[in-house]
């Protein structure tokens, strides 16, 4: 068993490394694979190629992984948390906390006469906003979850804070004008290729930190799955796990939406693929094979995406959602029991 898990985790990888290449490979330009080679280490004569592949690409590609990963992780937490297989990484209201600091800033000059327009003037005002919205909302579940025994409540909070700030959104919306909407809802589309190696390593530490909590809490997720009166009884403390696992998933969907805009279906479709092929509910096993799986899909949409020869780019989102959405109907009809 161990032996077949190890190649499964080889596989993947080796999967992952050439998704990685092809990626880098695609675009409006094809790249020769060893011309790739080159370029990564500094070598090409194309003075061309190596400026797309190590200022564009690449920041592009390893975004795509982030994403992908942590998607996919913070959607299995909260699966495991609420023992809910529809329950995505952004259940408590972190992906609408974001959309309502970005709106703030894109629709609020039509209701607040240009203040928070003029922060558009920065790079940061969109990650910015979106950060400060995703911690709000984040702050408010928490204060209201920490008088709530109940897990299942807790779900039920975070979709009513979402209905709040979709509703907020609705307002701002009816007084904004044209341009200002369609520059929302291209934000809305969710994007890859806009991060610098700069701001691609601020996220990568942040990530970094979500990450390691998720890791630390995975004695906790597979207690979960046994059940809170189960978890109590091994004397795990339920209010601090629930607490770390609530604050990895947001760490990870809150800085993904900040910047990278919200990416739908990857962190809901990711862990029921992953369960299927590892045939497994330990999360030792499924959470290292969720990060990589993650992070492959991820690569694919993207590489789907950018339409090879062609100077078009699709929408991330509208890729994701078209793999992702026929993928958890089929599971759902497939497997009438999840494995939990």
């Amino acid at each position: 068993m161990k032996t077949k898990t190890s190649n499964s985790f080889l596989l993947l990888s080796a999967v992952l490394l050439l998704c990685f290449l092809m990626n880098i490979s695609l675009g409006s330009v094809s790249i020769p694979l060893e011309e790739v080679f080159k370029s990564i280490f500094g070598n090409s004569e194309n003075e061309s190629w190596q400026y797309i592949i190590q200022d564009y690409r690449l920041p592009k590609a390893f975004t795509a992984i982030l994403v992908g990963s942590g998607l996919g992780v913070s959607g299995l937490l909260m699966q495991t948390l609420f023992r809910n297989p529809l329950a995505g990484p952004y259940v408590l209201g972190i992906s609408s906390g974001a959309s309502l600091g970005v709106a703030m800033v894109i629709l609020g000059s039509g209701l607040f006469g240009g203040i928070f327009g003029t922060l558009l003037m920065s790079k940061w005002s969109l990650v910015i906003a979106a950060s400060l919205g995703s911690f709000i909302v984040l702050l408010a579940v928490m204060l209201v979850s920490s008088k709530v025994r109940d897990t299942m409540a807790i779900l039920i909070i975070g979709l009513m804070f979402g209905s709040i700030t979709t509703a907020i959104v609705s307002v701002l919306s009816y007084f904004s004008s044209a341009e200002e909407l369609q520059r929302y809802i291209f934000w809305g589309f969710g994007s890859l290729g806009n991060l610098s190696w700069h701001e691609l390593l601020i996220f990568f530490g942040i990530y970094v930190v979500g990450m390691f909590i998720s890791i630390g809490s995975i004695k906790a997720l597979n207690t979960f799955l046994l059940g809170e009166n189960y978890a109590k009884s091994l004397g795990l403390n339920i209010k601090k796990s629930r607490m770390l696992i609530i604050i990895a998933t947001s760490l990870l969907a809150g800085t993904i939406t900040a910047f990278a805009g919200p990416i739908a279906f990857i962190g809901l479709a990711i862990p029921h693929l992953t369960r299927q092929i590892f045939k497994s509910a330990n999360h030792k096993i499924l959470l290292p094979a969720v990060l990589l799986f993650g992070a492959i899909v991820m690569l694919v949409c993207d590489s789907i995406a950018q339409l090879p020869t062609s100077d078009y780019t699709l929408p991330i989102n509208a890729i994701t959602s078209l793999i992702g959405a026929p993928v958890v109907v089929w599971l759902l009809v497939r497997q009438r029991k999840m494995v939990f």
